[in-house]
């Protein structure tokens, strides 16, 4: 069974910086692209960035400039480097990937259980 476990969500303040990272687990899987989305308290869950196993990237106009994802294919693991963080980026943080079961078709995707992301002074 394949498990996606983030980690690095917090409080900070507007302007600082967070780094959160999602590790998949499990055995006979291979991943395809992987993402951060985010929902905020009343709206829907948004894309914030997505990466892809060859390394293209694609973010949110809400993010450019300010954040970062990165993986580490050897450790099935994804990365978001957010900076310059604004108090409309608060949030439940959610990590996404699409995962291949070794003799299976398809790679449907797997979520993380959310981390919590808040800015505020």
């Amino acid at each position: 069974q394949v498990q996606l476990v983030e980690s690095g969500g917090g409080l900070v303040q507007p302007g600082g910086s967070l780094r959160l990272s999602c590790a998949a687990s499990g055995s006979g899987f291979s991943i395809w692209a992987m993402g951060w989305y985010r929902q905020a308290p009343g709206k829907q869950r948004e894309l914030v960035a997505v990466i892809t196993s060859g390394g293209s990237r694609n973010y949110a106009d809400s993010v450019k400039g300010r954040f970062t994802i990165s993986r580490d294919n050897a450790k099935n693991t994804v990365y978001l480097q957010m900076k310059s963080l604004k108090p409309e980026d608060t949030a439940i943080y959610y990590c996404n990937a699409e995962v291949q079961i070794w003799g299976r078709e398809g790679a449907p995707d797997y979520w993380g259980q959310g981390t919590q992301v808040t800015v505020s002074s």
